[in-house]
């Protein structure tokens, strides 16, 4: 039986529901088997109240090694990354030991807005990391922020975003577009080629790890030899699933089951060419 590999570099969530922890579920329920290289933990301390724990460039170094020394990797992603000290050590590894399909998703911004990447580490990821990206994947404020703090408020607007996002270097762009009213669009664009990708919007606040299980979808086809289109399409019906399947927690929202997809499919996703 032929084994795909891919690695996640990204910070840990104590909850389970997003991170690294959200990325190994996905790469297991897809049949892939997943590797994990960790940038920070992601953690409410009870006196201080710090929430993020950045590691060391030694202890990312050490894991990437162990990772590169031991297998040969079909895809990897990143995720997030935090400090301009870890995109650029993270970059400058990934020049020297190239993968074939390499997803960044631009992790910038929490589910309630809280910072995950420091603001002088912008120029970093958009002049080191995502000119060696296969695929990006931002969110809505993501984009924005990549794009000088554009307004982004319209389909039309999610068009003109990966027109100008591909600029930066990235072979394809995935711009999510979640937060508009209406249908679930995201729009992929290869520099011909706009794809809409669109499924029913589902009336929950319990979607807790939806971009990074979507950017880990997209790796864990991507990984298995799919064609971009086909990983993206893919990565779309699995979060869709997960979505409309959510676990609630107590005290914050919930997360997306990744259980779902393997479980009850997901039909109700549409993909189609718009220029």
């Amino acid at each position: 039986m032929t084994i795909s590999y891919a690695c996640t570099i990204a910070g840990s969530a104590a909850r389970g529901g997003a991170g690294i922890q959200a990325d190994l579920k996905t790469f297991q329920e897809l049949g892939v088997f997943g590797t994990t290289a960790i940038t920070a933990f992601v953690a409410t301390h009870p006196e201080t109240k710090q929430g993020i724990f950045t590691e060391s460039i030694d202890v990312i170094e050490a894991q990437l090694h162990t990772i590169f020394e031991q297998f040969h990797l079909d895809a990897l992603k990143t995720g997030m990354l935090f400090t301009k000290e870890i995109i650029e050590f993270v970059a400058g590894w990934l020049s020297k030991h190239p993968v074939k399909n390499i997803v960044v998703d631009p992790v910038m911004f929490g589910k309630i807005g809280a910072p995950l990447m420091k603001f002088e580490a912008m120029d970093s990821l958009k002049t080191k990391l995502l000119p060696q990206a296969t695929i990006i994947t931002p969110n809505m404020p993501e984009a924005s922020y990549l794009l000088g703090e554009r307004e982004i408020a319209s389909v039309s607007d999610l068009q003109d975003a990966a027109r100008d996002l591909l600029k930066l270097g990235p072979k394809y762009v995935l711009v999510k577009g979640g937060r508009l009213d209406g249908p679930a669009v995201d729009v992929l664009y290869d520099g011909k080629n706009m794809i809409h990708l669109e499924a029913p919007r589902i009336d929950t606040i319990h979607t807790n790890g939806a971009g990074c299980s979507y950017s880990a979808a997209i790796t864990a086809g991507l990984a298995k030899g799919l064609p971009i289109q086909e990983a993206v399409f893919l990565a779309k019906k699995f979060v869709t699933a997960g979505i409309r399947r959510h676990i609630a927690f107590e005290r914050v929202a919930g997360a997306i089951d990744h259980r779902a997809f393997n479980e009850v499919g997901e039909n109700e996703v549409y993909s189609r060419v718009v220029e």
